[in-house]
């Protein structure tokens, strides 16, 4: 009688159905989608370089038309006026400066990336140190184009992992000695500018304009630097940026 009563009950208890599994399927790696991200990439920065290009040369065939502009809306008086031809002779003088550090840390760069590749044994060292000096003006993408893809072809060419890992260390050491110590050190001490204000310059103006302004960064904040030492009401900002 007990087993008759639960089969009845096992009989008349609704059935439970199992729940069925419900798996994600991530997408397979698609290369055309990779290569199609990178070649708009590339076509932007292109475009970007074009635009560079044509307003670098609107200026210069401009001449000093645009001082003449600026001196003559300066103001009415003399004072004025000098001041803003002081502004414009200093603001060419920082350029002047900045190029000049841009240039030695360049040479710095790509002899110590030569020297250093030579004596491990890689193949190309002085293309190498070339591109290295080349890319030096870009902050943090240069560097990191020379030390992914000088590891990638040290793996290549040595097909061990350890001497990869060895030229990333060493293009690593070489990036952050003319980064940081070289080209921080000469910019501040040329250009009278704070070193944490040349940092924060690239890190606000790259998120801003991206590449180009990185590029870009220092001689804007050496612009503001200027005008705020000659107009009396903006000195305050001018003694915060400088040291």
């Amino acid at each position: 009688m007990e087993k008759a009563a639960a089969e009845a009950t096992e009989a008349s208890s609704p059935k439970v159905k199992a729940t069925p599994k419900v798996e994600v399927a991530r997408p397979a790696l698609n290369l055309r989608d990779y290569l199609w991200v990178g070649t708009v990439g590339a076509f932007g920065l292109a475009l970007q370089a074009l635009l560079v290009f044509f307003l670098i040369y609107s200026l210069l065939v401009a001449g000093n038309g645009f001082r003449r502009k600026l001196v003559k809306i300066a103001g009415p008086s003399l004072a004025e006026k000098r001041i803003t031809v002081e502004i414009l002779d200093e603001i060419e003088t920082q350029i002047k400066r900045f190029l000049l550090v841009q240039l030695y840390t360049g040479l710095f760069t790509a002899a110590a990336v030569w020297l250093a590749f030579r004596s491990i044994g890689l193949e190309n060292a002085g293309m190498w140190g070339i591109i290295a000096g080349v890319t030096k003006s870009i902050p943090f993408l240069g560097g990191i184009l020379i030390i992914v893809g000088a590891a990638l072809v040290g793996y290549l060419q040595f097909g061990t992992l350890s001497t990869a890992v060895l030229i990333m260390a060493v293009s690593i050491a070489i990036e952050s000695v003319a980064g940081l110590l070289v080209s921080t050190w000469l910019t501040s001490k040329t250009c009278r500018i704070h070193p944490v204000w040349i940092f924060v310059g690239i890190l606000f103006w790259g998120w801003l304009w991206g590449v180009w302004g990185m590029l870009l960064g220092i001689p804007v904040i050496m612009a503001v630097k200027t005008v705020c030492d000659r107009i009396e009401g903006l000195k305050p900002i001018g003694a915060l940026l400088g040291h």
